[in-house]
């Protein structure tokens, strides 16, 4: 793992670049956006934009998302992975919104992360993205370039999610996801990544460095 102050400066370039980074998932509210952010595990959010905007027309409500049912909730993802498992969170997860928290979506992780299909990451992202939190939500883009760019000695991601915690200042970990996720997708990708095109690599000791 790095001393903070690299650390610290190899996000700079991230933030010299984008600022003011957010999610590229689509969402009407808090309710669409924790549906999308639940559709978009091992799934692209292209692909999650592409199933939701149809979606998000009839239920942008969780009151509304469970008069479809579960058949319908399905036939409106199911060009997207792991459609069917999804749909039956999505029909779960609205229910209980419901029934216990009057159709709004709860402002408490514990709440959220009781809710069916939602893990500690996706709570994170929507305490970051809609409540503005300094919440550090650790997926797959950011766990590889942890390791990638010795950000965290953490194997698992719990464990980066409590080094960036415990090195970050506020406003770091308000935008770390998206500039790594992004960082990710566009160029530190898992297989090829586009080392040529990198703005840090001048930084990058990892063996997947092709440059």
């Amino acid at each position: 793992m790095r001393k903070t102050e690299e650390i610290l400066a190899i996000l700079d370039v991230f933030k010299t670049a984008d600022p003011n980074p957010g999610t590229e998932l689509e969402y009407k509210n808090a309710f669409t956006l924790l549906v999308a952010i639940v559709l978009s595990a091992q799934s692209t959010d292209k692909g999650v934009n592409k199933a939701t905007k149809a979606l998000f027309e009839v239920a942008d409500t969780p009151a509304k998302m469970a008069a479809l049912g579960l058949e319908q909730i399905k036939d409106y993802i199911k060009t997207i992975g792991l459609y069917n498992n999804k749909a039956k969170n999505i029909l779960a997860l609205s229910q209980q919104l419901v029934e216990k928290y009057g159709g709004e979506v709860p402002h408490d992780r514990q709440a959220l992360e009781n809710l069916p299909g939602v893990g500690r990451k996706t709570a994170n992202v929507i305490l970051n993205v809609w409540w503005h939190e300094p919440t550090v939500a650790v997926d797959t883009h950011v766990l590889r370039l942890a390791e990638r760019l010795e950000l965290s000695d953490g194997k698992t991601p719990l464990a980066v999610e409590a080094d960036l915690n415990r090195i970050l200042p506020d406003d770091y970990k308000m935008y770390v996801n998206h500039w790594l996720v992004l960082f990710g997708r566009y160029i530190c990708k898992a297989q090829r990544p586009n080392c040529a095109n990198c703005p840090v690599a001048h930084f990058c000791r990892s063996a997947d460095k092709k440059i």
